[in-house]
């Protein structure tokens, strides 16, 4: 596994942009030199009752200037505590984490869904083959949307059917008639599961980014094992440490 590091990160900036949806960006030293799109941060709480860190994706790597933007959801005590951060701030962080997507230059699907969508828009950023980027969401709150147009065309397919296609990210997929050589998706476990199925059916490569509670981040605690269709040379049992293997994986080295 690539070099890692421990630094206490700047906060540049921090705002809202959906319900209970942050974004963050952060200066780092080090980190930002060596992330890829895919790989995650452990961010560390000031409240020292809150030992364990929390696993927060890479969403934009700006490597001129050594920053890194993180959108997240809160969703406790911790993600609550990262959220009253203001800039000027800091932060201490440990990363990058984790095998990120590997970048190809094969015709792309590139999927999100929920909060599954910001690890996709750097790996939109640096995808150089063809692709079409498709985002799901539960209703009308489409954060990001404007960030990926930038980068290619969009579908959105929303729950609610209140903008795009109503239904799922698959339904959008079909409906637009679109198709690929491959397929990289984050997001929630029916979502991803639904998507091998696709692409098994479809002859496609598939690479997932599965969302998983972490205890360490680094494969100590074996806290975020998933389901393998092959033995683990680490536990020698059909397991893999989705912050260690993962989080992004071939389709067919797991079990959804």
């Amino acid at each position: 596994m690539a070099e890692k590091f421990m630094e206490q990160a700047k906060i540049l900036s921090q705002e809202t942009i959906a319900p209970d949806i942050r974004s963050l960006w952060i200066r780092t030293e080090h980190i930002a030199a060596c992330a890829a799109p895919g790989q995650f941060l452990s961010l560390y709480c000031d409240e020292n009752s809150r030992l364990l860190p929390r696993p927060i994706s890479i969403c934009e790597i700006d490597r001129e200037d050594s920053l890194i933007r993180m959108v997240y959801r809160i969703a406790g005590e911790g993600t609550q505590e990262f959220s009253e951060k203001t800039a000027g701030g800091s932060i201490r962080v440990l990363g990058p984490l984790g095998h990120g997507f590997p970048l190809q230059k094969k015709k792309a699907l590139l999927v999100g869904g929920g909060i599954g969508i910001p690890p996709i828009l750097e790996l939109a950023k640096q995808y150089e083959g063809e692709k079409s980027i498709i985002l799901g969401y539960n209703n009308g709150d489409t954060f990001l949307a404007d960030d990926f147009k930038k980068q290619g065309e969009v579908w959105i397919a929303t729950e609610d059917g209140s903008v795009g296609t109503k239904g799922t990210v698959l339904d959008a997929i079909r409906s637009g008639g679109l198709s690929a050589e491959v397929l990289y998706a984050c997001g929630p476990a029916p979502m991803l599961r639904a998507l091998k199925a696709y692409t098994e059916e479809q002859g496609m490569e598939c690479w997932i980014s599965m969302e998983e509670r972490m205890a360490c981040g680094i494969g100590a605690c074996l806290a975020c094992v998933c389901a393998a269709t092959e033995v683990d040379d680490h536990t020698n049992v059909k397991n893999r440490r989705v912050c260690r293997e993962g989080p992004v994986f071939d389709a067919r080295e797991v079990e959804l």
